[in-house]
């Protein structure tokens, strides 16, 4: 099973990179609408639509977001959709997705696939839209905060791990797992700054030291946030009754099981990083 894991993720990692680095903007947001299509089916399942309707939500999904980034005309103030878009995604996962932790309430399928959109489509637009102001770089170091913490609260939670963060959601989740999370991430705001310069930070804050200090907050800050998306895609996944949104991708689930913690971090990244 680990060696199954580890070629699914260099082959993912590959795909993921030559899309970024190498695809056109069309082909970049092609890339993306193909990927969210997938996502909001997988969603669909999670939601109890039957097959078919997974195909009819997932192609929705993604016709509408594609028409909307690549006939939207030129970008308006560096975005290419509005900017309440990523508002409402960031609302979404910094405030109703905590709640929603704390309730776990069970609600109807047609509210659970609005959900759906409001999750997914801000992070797929951010991603486009981070490409497109600062270049492939930029995105991938922003998606750095979430592969850092998720590397580090597992191989710290593993060694460490003796309190649960939430054994009732994802019992393998643990505080140590979380602390050994944060800590990496605020290690990789000095390496972020060291390696690109003064310029890879926000204008806002590139102010010297405090510029610096207020940037590794706002590190953590997406780190947690990325975490809230892992626990609430286990929490529905739970709900749903099934240990995996999918198996596309073999050894790890689904597609969402893989973007859960990009998925949430992204709309606020997108706020934070934006010229």
């Amino acid at each position: 099973m680990l060696r199954t894991r580890i070629v699914t993720a260099v082959v993912c990692l590959a795909l993921f990179l030559a899309a970024l680095f190498l695809f056109p903007p069309i082909g970049w947001i092609g890339f993306c609408t193909a990927t969210l299509g997938v996502a909001a089916w997988e969603w669909g399942a999670l939601a109890g639509l039957t097959v078919a309707a997974r195909h009819v939500y997932g192609v929705l999904v993604a016709a509408a977001f594609f028409l909307a980034e690549s006939l939207g005309g030129a970008p308006k103030d560096g975005f290419q959709l509005p900017l309440d878009v990523y508002y409402a995604g960031a609302l979404f996962w910094v405030i109703v997705a905590p709640l929603w932790l704390w309730q776990r309430p069970r609600v109807a399928q047609t509210l659970m696939l609005i959900v759906g959109v409001v999750a997914l489509v801000p992070a797929f637009a951010a991603a486009v839209d981070l490409r497109g102001d600062a270049g492939p770089a930029r995105l991938v170091a922003v998606l750095a905060i979430v592969w850092i913490s998720d590397s580090a609260a597992y191989f710290v939670g593993s060694a460490f791990g003796r309190h649960k963060l939430a054994p009732s959601i994802s019992p393998g989740k643990t505080w140590e797992g979380v602390l050994g999370a944060l800590v990496a991430v605020g290690i990789y705001a000095p390496v972020w700054v060291g390696v690109g310069g003064p310029a890879s930070l926000p204008e806002r804050l590139n102010r010297g030291a405090e510029g610096a200090l207020w940037f590794t907050g706002i590190l953590i800050g997406l780190a947690v946030v990325g975490m809230i998306g892992d626990l609430f895609e286990s929490l529905i996944k739970r709900q749903a009754g099934v240990k995996d949104s999918g198996t596309l991708l073999p050894g790890h689930g689904g597609i969402l099981d893989r973007i859960d913690a990009p998925v949430a971090m992204l709309p606020v990244a997108v706020l934070v990083f934006m010229k």
